[in-house]
């Protein structure tokens, strides 16, 4: 048995542009990406941050028929090196992510298994390994690192300034964004803490185009950490396994006595 999820996504002021047809005014895409690289340097250079985030995504079916999940999770940060993120799903399936800041655990608790490993450096660096090589599922990572303004230059190719709205009550610019294999729109909450609000995501590659969205709530960037928030408890009686990818990668006799140790117990 292995832990493995089904893969599946300076302080400046605010420009006001008006209203736009995406794509349609060069100086609008200026000021557009301003208040996009706002926010990514605002939440990149964020010591800490907590935040609850509820998300839904499309499971494009054989007949193209869209099924939509949903998850809700609760993510506080403390840079350089440490995070924790509960999860539950919608089937009530109930995940627990912690990283330690010298370890990284996963807590599979519908099955009362965890992994565990040691933390492979910080944040980012441990962001990057999770998903890359431990392939383990963890959608919006990017919006966590600290290299987020990097990665958003490097990945979007345009930013379209869509309207200035209000959404859940904040005072919001509405931005579309697109790169070469995903589109997304986002809500950048207005004023001095430009975090986003809300997030679609189309991978616009994929059969039947599906869609990734989170609505984020509750941001707080003084969160309470107690000595117990970086600190991950598995179940009584939880049975410890490998990540999926690491049994993937042992050789064909540490598989088989990994194999054998699981069936023992």
């Amino acid at each position: 048995m292995t832990v493995s999820e089904a893969a599946y996504p300076q302080q400046a002021t605010t420009p006001k542009p008006e209203q736009t047809t995406p794509g349609s005014d060069t100086s609008t895409q200026a000021s557009a990406r301003a208040i996009l690289m706002r926010m990514a340097d605002f939440l990149g250079n964020a010591s800490a941050f907590g935040v609850n985030v509820r998300s839904g995504y499309d499971a494009v079916q054989a007949s193209g028929q869209k099924i939509e999940f949903g998850e809700l999770r609760k993510i506080t940060v403390s840079r350089p090196d440490r995070m924790r993120v509960e999860s539950e799903l919608s089937n009530g399936a109930r995940i627990q992510t912690v990283f330690t800041g010298k370890e990284t655990t996963v807590i599979d608790f519908a099955n009362n298994v965890y992994a565990q490993e040691p933390q492979s450096g910080n944040l980012d660096e441990t962001i990057v390994h999770f998903v890359r090589d431990l392939h383990m599922r963890f959608p919006l990572a990017m919006l966590l690192v600290s290299r987020l303004p990097a990665e958003l230059n490097e990945r979007v190719r345009q930013v379209d300034y869509v309207e200035k709205t209000n959404i859940q009550g904040i005072p919001a610019h509405h931005l579309a964004a697109r790169g070469d294999t995903v589109d997304f729109q986002v809500w950048v909450a207005d004023g001095s803490q430009p975090y986003p609000v809300r997030v679609v995501l189309t991978y616009k590659r994929e059969p039947g185009q599906p869609q990734f969205w989170a609505q984020f709530s509750d941001w707080s960037f003084t969160p309470s950490i107690t000595p117990d928030t970086f600190v991950a408890l598995p179940p009584a009686g939880a049975q410890k396994i490998a990540f999926a990818a690491e049994l993937r990668s042992a050789s064909p006799e540490a598989r088989k006595a990994s194999s054998a140790k699981g069936a023992k117990k």
